[in-house]
This record gives C-alpha cells, structure tokens and sequence, in this order.
C-alpha cells in the first residue's frame, strides 16, 4: 500500500496508445481532472482516467505529476466510454479523442449559427397539424431515431425547439447541434428568455476558460438546452434526453483532422449510451439518410408547407452556353424588375476572388500554386494571386514564363468580378458581397445581414454563406450564378452536393410572397442534378442517385475508408503507399475492394506531396481491423498516413 499518495493512470493528446502511470500526493486528483506531467523532455497537459493505491506491476521509477489544473471534474465515466469508441472507431489514441471532446482541446474552425432558417419567437408559437405530430413523435415514439424532413420555411426550428422544451420539462438535458454559420446576438437573447437562460451556447468564439465555465454550467445541471457545432456532441449534459441535428446533410458535421469523427455518428453513439433519442433535419437529407428513411430504420416525419405564407418559387434554369460574362441577359433583367418593385436580390456564387484561374491564352500556362497542385486565385481589389489551400500570395505576371507571350490573364469568375458586374449594371443599386475576404473584420458580416434585413442593401452577393440559414421577407429574386461550379470534381458526392445547394439556395425566394423566382445560370442545362433541384423533383432526384449508387457500390451500399499519404518527398509518399498496398492485399479480404494506390485530385497542398489509397467494403469490422493492422507497419521517415473513415470527400 503506498503511503504517499496515489496512482493514478495518465493519458497524453499524441498519437501514442495506452495510459501512463504517475503518483500523486493532491486527494482531489481523481479520474476526470486534468493534470500536468513531464512527458519525455516535455511537459503536457494530461487526462486522468482511472486511479489506484496500489503501483501496477512492474520495476520502473514512477513520476509524480505537476500539477493539477482542475478545481472541479471535467468529465465522467461516460465521457471515457465515448472516447475510448472514438478512439477505436476513428483510429487515434484515447488522449487524442478526449482532447478533441474536452474544452481547451481543438476548437471547431467557425463560430456556429443557431439556425435562423425560420426566426425565432421569444415565445413558443402555435403550432400546424404536422408540426404537432412531428413534437409527438419526437417525444414520444418507439424509434430512437428519427428525421424531420420539411421544406425549407416549413418550421423545423420551431418543431425542434418546441420538442426540446418537452424534453427539458420531463427533467432532461437536449443538444442541438447546428452547422457552422455566424451566430447572431438577437437569436441568441431570444433562445435564452425561451427557456430562462438555462442554455449554453459553445462556439468558437469563446476562448478554452470561457468554453470551461460553459462545460460546468453544463455538468452541474445548470444549463439545460446546449447549442453548438459538431464538438457540442461531447458537452457533458446532464441526463440526455434528446440530440437534434439540423441540417444534417452538411459536410462540416465531419471533422477534418485527427480524430476524423463525424458528428452524426457519435451522436448515434452518444444517444445509445445516454438511452436519448437522435433527431435529424433537412430539406434536403443527405442520401445515407434519405436511404436508412427508406429501409424504415429511422422515422420520417414530413412538413410538406411554408408557414409564412410564401409559395415554393419559380425555378428558370438559363443556358449559359455562349454567354460572356457571368450575369445573363434573363437575369439583369429580374433583377431591374425586383428593384421596381421594391423587393430585393440574393445572388450566390460558391467562388470568392475575382477570378479562379490565371493563365496564358497563347499557350494554357496555368499559374498554379508553388506548394499545392491547384491553380492561384486573383483577387483584383488586392492585385495579388492568392492561394486558397496554403494562403501563398503572389503577384500577377505581364508575360508567360513558359512562351514570353504577352497574352495572360484570368479566366473564370469569382464573387469580386459579379460584384463588379453587378455595379456596372447597377451604379444606383446598394450592393453588398459576402464572403471569407469580405467579413474578416469583426462585427461586419453580424451588419450586413442587419442592413439587408433593414432594406438599406438591394442585392446581396455572396458564397456559402448566403445559401441557406438567411430569412429575408423582401427576397423576391435569387440568381444562382453558376450551379455547376461543383459538379465535375472528381467525387462521387459531386452531384448530391450540388442538388442540395441549388435547393437551400432556391429556399431564400419569395418566403413571404407567391412570387418568389430563383434563376439558375448553368452551362450544363440537362444535368440530372440541376434539372431536378429546378423541379422541385425531389423523390425522383434521391431514388434516381440512389439507384446508381447501388449499380457502382458506393454508400449507402458499401463503407469506405481512405488511406491518405503525404510527405515531402513523393518518391519517398509512394513507396510507403505501394507498402501499405501490399499489406492490404496480403489479408486477401472478401467483399473488401482496394483502389489505388493513386494521385489524390488535389496532389500537392503546402509543398506535401498526397497519394491515397480507398478500401470500399460491404464488411466493415473485416476492413477496420485490417486497417488497424497498417499501424504496425514502419512508416518512411517524415511520410504521415491518415486515415479516413466513411469520408465525405475524396478531394
């Protein structure tokens, strides 16, 4: 029996499995604090898992721990349970899942929108039939998974809000997790007198010690509705009751670094273990989803009409074949019609800068990036080549380094060069862009929307950030620049992506009014993708790609993993690919498909050469384990693996 303290076991936020053993004199030192403690020739921040008065076996000096950094505990047994799942599910040791679920860990990359999709009342509102049934069901049905799925201005908001405060009166905590949006003050105050300030709202914004006082809020039972992105799944509520997940098709619900969780997944997790029920939202469900609806694994509650007494809008696809510049004729012409009327212009263009490619029209020269394999994007109002993966920064050329001809310019289109369009059509209009170079400043982006909302803006412009999540009464009209910018990459999500955005954005027209018209410029006008989003065709569109999803064996037909290798040096990149090939093929699985190894799309990102490897399986504890194995196998100097899995793009 040791005297002078405790054991306790310690793990670290590196890519090293298992626990290491230190002592500790501090009684308060128990399993959920975080401690620090020499590690190596280093001194890290550690989380405490479990403790004993006993040494563990073995002959070894054990180390007493620095210091203790919490004066509460941070996390519990169930907490543990999830990241030892996450750390076997994604691949990565326990101390790096519990450093991605704890405050002070790794931040989500935007600060989170609590989805203003269909504004929120300080007070609940009265509700249709459908939103009645949709609460019932929510809180009380048989299924433990289920799906809300409305058009856009149906109240899905409401829905959700109206079942979490069922929830909250039944004695039980709620996480709505939402997708990385700006938050808006005004939301926020109204979410808070709605269930008596008892929310807890976690978003990037905060720094570690205020997300901290938030996580204690949280623990001690004090906050009761949790808001945030993808990391509020692992908020430390008290008797969960329900998680919800609105717009559950958006791609930012993946993390992009270790560990590479998506959040849908640990929810599903998160609500088995805490016996809660999961509900998801979208008008637009990704296909996983729409799939597992079909096969009446999850439930589908539908709401089939706007509130708010608008109609669906008229969708015009426009043939840009043949065009010169980036507003068509139809369009300006909607546009001078909106303004006479008095309403207002949304145009949404998924391209910042002026233009995305810069070359030489003597011989294709293409100014691409030093470090990456992409092409540089020129900003006009900066006059400078900007990289968007690495942040390079070069300045334009007058001649081609490859041929001396004077003949180089940009090509494409980017949110700058509409902009300038639009005010060359429009010199009297007030026109406002929104996008990642344009809201840099505090406070802008939270003003733009305010002076939009204020009429004092005509046409908005914009990326992402204007395609879904805005609800504006005097919209009438929103031109979708170009709807096919992503549908030729090379993955097969390409099209369910590009359906989905024309339909989110499309769901900004006419909310108010049975005059709500959505122009979609295109040069790929027979385009399955495209046509149907026009039409409205939404069944058709899901049972259409699903069928050919199931002729090519991509999910919801199958698992992928992706097997990602970068390095300096790329012979060295493929060496190590073809190695891990070799293994792979060793297993000699059944029902497991290896692709590749092969170039990734995107080849170069920071002068690291990617190559990358992709298992497509229909048996995927066969294919995890064999993947588990490759971390056996010796890697090459300074060539890192990461592994993927279910990814939710090959780029």
């Amino acid at each position: 029996m040791n005297t002078a303290g405790k054991y306790i076991q310690v793990v670290f936020n590196t890519p090293v499995n298992g626990s290491f053993t230190y002592l500790t004199d501090k009684e308060e030192c128990t399993t959920g604090y975080r401690v620090i403690a020499s590690f190596g020739r280093r001194s890290l921040t550690g989380f405490v898992i479990s403790e004993s008065a006993d040494k563990p076996v073995g002959n070894y000096k054990v180390k007493s721990i620095t210091r203790v950094i919490d004066k509460k505990v941070l996390f519990g047994q169930n907490e543990i349970l999830l990241a030892h799942w996450i750390s076997s599910m994604y691949f990565c040791s326990l101390g790096e899942a519990l450093s991605s679920m704890l405050p002070g860990g790794r931040r989500d990359s935007r600060t989170p929108a609590f989805d203003s999709e269909d504004p929120v009342s300080p007070v609940p509102r009265e509700l249709s039939d459908e939103q009645i049934k949709s609460v019932e069901a929510i809180t009380e049905s048989d299924k433990r998974i289920l799906y809300l799925y409305g058009i856009t201005g149906s109240g899905k908001t409401e829905v959700f809000l109206q079942a979490a405060e069922k929830v909250i009166r039944q004695g039980r905590s709620v996480i709505y997790l939402v997708p990385e949006i700006s938050l808006t003050h005004q939301l926020t105050d109204q979410v808070r007198s709605r269930f008596d300030n008892r929310v807890a709202i976690l978003h990037s914004a905060l720094t570690p010690s205020q997300r901290l006082v938030e996580w204690q809020k949280i623990k001690s039972g004090e906050s009761v509705l949790i808001i945030g992105a993808r990391s509020a799944i692992f908020a430390p509520a008290v008797q969960l009751g329900l998680i919800i997940i609105d717009e559950e098709h958006e791609g930012s619900y993946k993390s992009g670094s270790t560990p590479r969780y998506h959040a849908r997944q640990v929810a599903m997790k998160r609500a088995s273990l805490d016996s809660a029920r999961l509900v998801m939202g979208s008008a637009t469900p990704s296909v996983e989803a729409y799939q597992l609806m079909e096969e009446g694994k999850i439930e589908r509650l539908n709401l089939t009409r706007r509130l708010s007494g608008g109609a669906i809008p008229e969708n015009r696809i426009i043939d840009m074949k043949g065009s010169t510049g980036p507003l068509s004729k139809e369009l300006i012409n909607e546009m001078k019609i909106t303004h006479a009327q008095g309403k207002q212009t949304i145009l949404f263009l998924n391209r910042r800068g002026f233009s995305y490619f810069f070359h030489c029209k003597s011989c294709g020269w293409d100014m691409e990036c030093k470090h990456c394999s992409v092409s540089m994007t020129y900003h006009k109002n900066t006059n400078r080549m900007i990289c968007h993966y690495c942040g390079s920064v070069l300045l334009p050329v007058s001649v081609c380094p490859s041929c001396s001809s004077l003949d180089v310019g940009y090509s494409g289109f980017g949110t700058e060069m509409v902009e300038d369009e639009v005010r060359k059509f429009f010199p009297n209009l007030n026109i406002a862009r929104i996008d990642s170079d344009s809201v840099k400043k505090k406070g802008s982006l939270a003003k733009t929307l305010k002076d939009f909302k204020d009429h004092k803006i005509d046409v908005l412009l914009g990326t992402q950030m204007v395609a879904k999540g805005l609800n504006f009464p005097g919209v009438r009209l929103v031109g979708i620049v170009l709807a096919d910018s992503g549908l030729h990459l090379p993955d097969f999500r390409a099209g369910e992506r590009t359906f989905s955005l024309i339909t989110q954005v499309s769901g900004r027209a006419g909310r108010y009014t049975p005059d709500g018209l959505v122009l979609i410029q295109t040069y790929d006008p027979d385009n399955n993708a495209i046509r149907m989003a026009a039409e409205n065709k939404q069944e058709a569109y899901y049972k259409d790609e699903i069928e050919k999803r199931k002729a090519l064996g991509f999910p919801p037909f199958s698992r992928l993993f992706r097997l990602v290798f970068r390095g300096i040096k790329e012979s060295d990149v493929i060496e190590y690919a073809e190695k891990v090939y070799r293994s792979l093929d060793g297993w000699n699985l059944k029902q497991m498909e290896i692709l590749g190894p092969a170039e990734c799309p995107i080849k170069k990102i920071s002068r690291n050469y990617r190559y990358q490897i992709l298992l497509r399986t229909n048996n995927f504890n066969a294919a995890h384990e064999a993947v588990d194995h490759l971390k056996q196998i010796a890697t090459k100097s300074k060539v890192y693996m990461e592994i993927d899995v279910d990814p939710v793009s090959l780029l």
